[in-house]
């Protein structure tokens, strides 16, 4: 185990992932310290699972909420708790196997050389990937771009990423939206609109079969509709600072 960072900790919003959020803490765990898992009102006995795994281990740390309240909210009560614990720098992964654990340290490590911006992972995908997914992400993509005056996100929905903790929490604060799916391209785009420059690495993403164990919440209809409603507000919302935006690009 690696020794336990007092500002920079990973944090893994889960909900129902199954038995596969075994295998993804422990690796984790294997990179990083401190763990820290948000059981955002999971259904599927992981709650317990993590609860055991934690007795045993002093560097994982997991917080059960008590019904499913979305992935930002889990995140939120993460970084809060984070934040008081003084940590500066949140490390978010899904709970699923499909983030690289592997490339925690240098996610972490360029954070820490750079702990104003924000580390984004740039998904490079497999042959397994649904190509729906991968070329329906590419809308977002370009929307987030067109909001944020090209600031340079290299990816708006890959949610392994390294986030500073005290402006995050200032842009959640100031909305009521980026709760659920919505959370990790808007948080990139309030990012940015809050001078917060992202650094893009690329990381390598897999899906999982259900024979692999692979669990997926993605509900089509839904998030598409979700996203659409949240570009729509974003760009309003770039419309009005508009202004600003420029006057930075200018002198920089």
């Amino acid at each position: 185990m690696t020794l336990p960072s007092t500002t920079h900790l990973v944090l893994i919003p889960s909900y129902n992932p199954g038995r596969k959020v075994l295998a993804t803490v422990r690796a984790a765990r294997a990179q990083w310290t401190p763990v820290w898992v948000v059981v955002d009102g999971s259904t599927d006995g992981s709650a317990e699972w993590l609860t055991a795994e934690a007795a045993a281990d002093p560097g994982l740390r997991v917080v059960v909420l008590p019904h499913n309240q979305g992935k930002g909210s889990a995140v939120l009560q993460g970084i809060t708790l984070a934040a008081q614990a003084g940590f500066t720098h949140a490390l978010t992964m899904d709970s699923d196997g499909q983030h690289p654990e592997t490339l925690i340290p240098t996610f972490m490590a360029a954070s820490q050389a750079t702990p104003g911006a924000m580390v984004l992972g740039k998904p490079v995908f497999g042959a397994e990937a649904p190509a729906l997914r991968v070329n329906g992400r590419k809308v977002s993509n370009g929307w987030a771009n067109l909001e944020t005056l090209g600031m340079g996100i290299g990816d708006s929905l890959y949610g392994f990423r390294v986030y500073p903790i005290e402006p995050l929490m200032r842009v959640m604060h100031g909305t009521r939206f980026m709760r659920r799916f919505d959370f990790d391209p808007e948080a990139v785009v309030r990012l940015c609109w809050a001078g917060v420059r992202p650094i893009n690495i690329d990381a390598p993403v897999r899906y999982f079969s259900v024979e692999e164990g692979g669990v997926s919440h993605f509900n089509y209809l839904r998030d598409n509709v979700l996203l659409t409603w949240m570009h729509t507000r974003l760009f309003l919302g770039f419309v009005l600072r508009l202004p600003v935006l420029l006057w930075r690009r200018l002198r920089a």
